[in-house]
């Protein structure tokens, strides 16, 4: 069925990209993983350099600002595959993990939409309002709550994640649900940094329409060759985990060449992009 709440089929993809889906079924079969090694010194004069403006910036805010102007770039990055059928995102949204508690260690997870044409000013205050919102120990989000009732009657989760996929597959599934679903994202992003954790590559799930996964680790000095010498940069790597079925290698990599130019200069993330036929 072309049709789905989420997403638009798309008709004329590259005859490979046609093929390729029924030959890697999965999501697990078309995992491509890279480290992306941001320097921090750039994004770190520049939310100094915002802060003395009084307009306080995430590392975050500024990673996702960057990627979000990436996709506005290269659109095919909000593709996602379903049932061996290319889809096109209809909105572009994030799904995120926010931790509560550290005590506790209680978290949860949902998603912020943003606007292809948002600014890192526009980003920042979205991710604010998301993480703010979903920290307060007394929030139960609408993504808790269903999976709160899923498994609160023996059986339920069995029988109702089953027929979740069903209905997924063949573009059935109501779009309250794929609004709800943390599964059904054009990208999800977390921060291990925020918990002294390592990057990792995760997997990018089956179920649900998600293509791209990163994971934002905690600091660490990598080796360049500056006039001959060697020497150590801070920087802050991203594991990135990408559904290949998507688009091309070199398409991918341009679009992450890109991605890393706009984090060495995130001024260019203050305006809004020139309008772009996605």
């Amino acid at each position: 069925m072309a049709l789905r709440a989420d997403g638009k089929r798309v008709r004329k993809a590259d005859p490979m990209y046609t093929v390729v889906p029924y030959i890697m079924a999965q999501r697990n079969d078309a995992m491509n993983m890279i480290t992306v090694d941001v320097p921090v010194k750039p994004i770190q004069d520049y939310i100094n350099n915002k802060r003395k403006e009084g307009v306080r910036l995430s590392h975050m805010s500024v990673v996702m600002a960057a990627y979000l102007r990436t996709v506005h770039d290269f659109p095919l990055l909000n593709n996602f595959i379903v049932n061996k059928k290319i889809y096109k995102h209809n909105e572009f949204k994030v799904a995120m993990v926010v931790l509560k508690s550290l005590v506790t260690q209680e978290e949860t997870m949902s998603k912020v939409q943003f606007e292809l044409d948002d600014t890192v000013f526009d980003v920042n205050q979205k991710m604010t309002d998301y993480v703010e919102s979903n920290r307060k120990e007394s929030t139960v989000n609408n993504t808790d709550k269903m999976i709160s009732f899923l498994v609160s009657i023996p059986g339920l989760l069995r029988v109702g994640v089953g027929l979740f996929k069903l209905l997924d597959r063949y573009g059935l599934l109501p779009k309250f649900i794929t609004d709800l679903s943390p599964f059904h994202a054009s990208v999800t992003l977390t921060n291990l940094a925020s918990i002294r954790t390592n990057h990792i590559y995760h997997h990018i799930y089956n179920f649900g329409t998600t293509s791209v996964f990163i994971a934002m680790g905690k600091n660490r000095e990598v080796a360049k060759k500056v006039n001959g010498e060697i020497v150590f940069e801070k920087c802050m790597p991203l594991g990135v985990v990408m559904d290949e079925r998507i688009c091309s290698g070199i398409y991918f990599a341009a679009a992450f060449r890109k991605f890393s130019a706009y984090l060495e200069n995130p001024t260019l993330l203050e305006e809004k992009p020139e309008n772009k036929d996605n």
